[in-house]
């Protein structure tokens, strides 16, 4: 979760007005507080491009209409940022995605006019190979790589720990992004662009290791408004071969499977789950250590999303996917539930619905 002040969780429980903030940076260098009216901000950790937004403003004058107009609008970006009013007249805002603009439409004359556009990532997979590009080294600096040669400026954060990878070229028109998320995978990871318009390259936090953000709980004082919860075999695995060839740098086949071996585990390996392997290959496998590495933490995501759940709460703009929640149920039953996907409203009211992975029971 973004880091807020000791008084932001307390308060979104409370009665108060949202506060909410979008600034258009226009490639001339202007800066323009946008009033909305109205938008949008979904978030699915599941979506190769995770943040996307829409922002609905009354002024038609943003529809870009000469050429001096177009060129200041294409390649712009959106800010955007939602907190809380407090009683005492101050606010506090965080944010919640920095986005290409990518589409300005409404009526020319009265309005509205709607922006919509997409995370930065969104620049780096446009940015298709025009030559091979060739990624070797190690993950870390291969993804660096790959993300400044599209947006030189940006900033590449990195919680894992670094290993090293064989020389993997992607073809002409390849996907630059895909090719970040294979990188990312030899090290059983993923990267993604966060609220700040950072990149970082991360694990998916061990539910059962981590310590909850955010309690949603029934009754007074609470943001609890509903709950589902279901449970699914689909996509779930107890075993990931992991294999690596790379035939350039002429090192021999290697793989290695790791497997579920906790026989108190619902997706125990060769227990009443049965076998369910899933498999994952890549140049930049080269020994049996990285391939180890790979399939272990993959193992780690891939027999996780044991069970699913919807929660509606009051909206908390600072939540990141990943996030692990405690849920307390309005029978006192409390679960722990990690964050797939959310959408934050720009606008007041309304439930703020959070698709959830990996519930466990929670002591």
């Amino acid at each position: 979760m973004y880091p807020v002040s000791d008084r932001f969780l307390p308060r979104l429980a409370e009665n108060h007005s949202p506060a909410t903030e979008v600034k258009l940076f226009l490639t001339d260098g202007r800066v323009v507080d946008l009033e909305h009216i109205d938008g949008s901000v979904p978030v699915d950790r599941a979506q190769a491009i995770r943040r996307t937004c829409t922002v609905t403003v009354a002024d038609p004058s943003l529809i870009p209409r000469t050429p001096a107009d177009q060129l200041a609008t294409y390649g712009a970006r959106l800010r955007i940022r939602r907190g809380v009013h407090y009683g005492d007249g101050s606010s506090e805002l965080v944010p919640v995605g920095v986005f290409r603009l990518d589409t300005v439409t409404g009526d020319v004359n009265e309005g509205p006019v709607t922006l919509s556009g997409k995370d930065l990532a969104a620049v780096v997979q446009d940015d298709k190979f025009t030559a091979p590009w060739k990624s070797t080294g190690t993950v870390i600096a291969a993804i660096t790589a790959l993300v400044q040669r599209s947006l030189p400026d940006a900033e590449v954060v990195a919680t894992i720990a670094d290993a090293s990878i064989g020389r993997r070229t992607f073809d002409i028109e390849a996907d630059p992004w895909a090719a970040c998320q294979e990188i990312a995978a030899a090290a059983g990871a993923e990267v993604y662009p966060n609220a700040d318009g950072t990149f970082v390259i991360s694990t998916l936090p061990d539910i059962l290791a981590t310590t909850p953000v955010w309690e949603i709980a029934a009754g007074e004082g609470g943001v609890y408004i509903r709950a589902n919860r279901g449970m699914t075999s689909d996509q779930v695995y107890n075993g990931v071969l992991a294999r690596g060839e790379n035939t350039a740098e002429a090192v021999a086949p290697v793989s290695y499977l790791a497997t579920d071996t906790d026989t108190s585990s619902p997706t125990y390996w060769g227990g009443p789950f049965g076998r369910r392997p899933m498999f994952y290959s890549s140049p930049t496998l080269t020994t049996l250590g990285a391939c180890t590495a790979a399939a272990t933490l993959k193992l780690a995501q891939a027999k996780a999303p044991n069970a699913s759940g919807d929660i509606s709460s009051l909206p908390n703009p600072a939540l990141e996917p990943g996030d692990v929640l405690r849920i307390v149920h309005p029978d006192g039953s409390r679960e722990l539930q990690q964050v797939a996907s959310f959408t934050v409203p720009l606008s007041e009211g309304g439930d703020f619905p959070i698709s959830t992975i990996s519930a466990k029971e929670d002591a």
